[in-house]
């Protein structure tokens, strides 16, 4: 197994959409758990990184999980061992970079 390392790339809000189904409409802003450039190490299991977006993890191990057994998504991905995802937020998400850091 190989550990994978986490890290936010953008954090999206959509202003629109957050003023007409959010009840704090446009005040609630981004994603306040995490900030781009922020990382994280996946070491096995199902455990969440520390610190880690429960409902951001919900979402995006399945891509940690397969990174950490050796998947690809080559030819769709130009690095081997990587992947981008993202939470499922459909008015703050965040997106992430996923990647395979074996023997760091």
């Amino acid at each position: 197994m190989k550990k994978v390392k986490i890290t936010v790339l953008r954090k999206e809000f959509y202003a629109d959409f957050a003023e007409k189904y959010l009840s704090d409409g446009k005040e609630a802003g981004t994603c306040p758990l995490l900030e781009v450039g922020d990382t994280f190490l996946f070491e096995g299991g199902a455990k969440m990184p520390e610190g880690f977006c429960p409902w951001a993890w919900v979402d995006i191990y399945g891509n940690v999980s397969a990174i950490s057994q050796g998947a690809t998504y080559t030819p769709w991905n130009r690095k081997e061992g990587q992947t981008i995802a993202c939470c499922t937020d459909g008015i703050r998400p965040v997106v992430f970079n996923i990647e395979a850091i074996d023997g760091e």
